[in-house]
């Protein structure tokens, strides 16, 4: 059975956990965190650690923290023989070279910890200082996904840029959208079904095609209706992503 302590627990590190825990091929032996409370979702009290010396010896050691803390935790945490991979999208693999065996594991996905997530499904990206550490990462990542990708560091950066344009400005700007339903006494679950198509047309176009709107048309008279509506702040987005779609598709103001 392959040994992995969990360093972290935090939204990332709570679904890693509980994603391990289910695989008959993987045992979590240790989560550690600074502060014990933290880890109420380790079910094994025993396998709760606040102390990094009091870490054991493990084939992976994944740092599942926010990106800003990488670098002092491995520093602080002794060399190990086993794996130490991060799980961020936008730290380089070169961040963990004090370590004989070093990688990434970073799951392209967005967790919320009270929110279940089918792991079989989210994408691994994989990196590692050798093609045999590699290799071993493969060999775990496919335990808990099916979608197993080797990405570069440059790539994994790309991917996280992209990640954060597709979840947290869409997620921003659906928040914009209901506080304005909220001023205007609607209902924000009117414009669901929407959200949803929208995600659901890309199973069968790309975005470009996906493309609609008055922007698209270049529709004036409503873009203009539209910013009457709003205030400035709102107009300011209205307008940049207005712009962003004609450039893009060769329409003109």
């Amino acid at each position: 059975m392959i040994k992995v302590v969990i360093i972290g627990a935090g939204n990332v590190a709570t679904h890693l956990y509980q994603s391990f825990s289910k695989s008959k091929q993987l045992d979590v032996i240790q989560v550690f965190n600074r502060n014990k409370q933290h880890l109420y979702f380790v079910e094994d009290p025993t396998k709760r650690v606040s102390s990094l010396e009091a870490i054991q010896e493990a084939d992976l050691y994944l740092i599942a923290i926010r990106d800003e803390a990488i670098e002092e935790i491995a520093e602080k945490l002794d060399s190990k023989n086993g794996i130490v991979a991060h799980t961020s999208g936008s730290q380089p693999l070169t961040i963990l070279s004090k370590f004989e065996n070093y990688g990434v594991f970073y799951p392209l996905q967005t967790f919320s910890k009270n929110k279940a997530v089918n792991f079989r499904e989210i994408p691994l990206c994989l990196e590692a200082n050798s093609e045999k550490n590699l290799n071993f990462l493969k060999k775990i990542a496919s335990r808990i996904s099916d979608r197993v990708f080797e990405v570069n560091s440059d790539q994994r950066k790309a991917l996280h840029v992209s990640a954060v344009f597709i979840n947290n400005f869409s997620n921003h700007l659906f928040t914009l959208a209901a506080d304005f339903c909220k001023k205007e006494e609607l209902p924000f679950d009117i414009l669901r079904p929407l959200i949803k198509e929208t995600v659901n047309k890309l199973e069968s176009l790309d975005p470009y095609s996906a493309q609609t709107g008055p922007a698209l048309r270049n529709d004036q008279k409503t873009i203009a209706a539209h910013l009457e509506m709003l205030d400035e702040d709102r107009k300011k987005i209205y307008t940049i992503l207005t712009e962003s779609i004609q450039n893009l598709h060769g329409k003109k103001l």
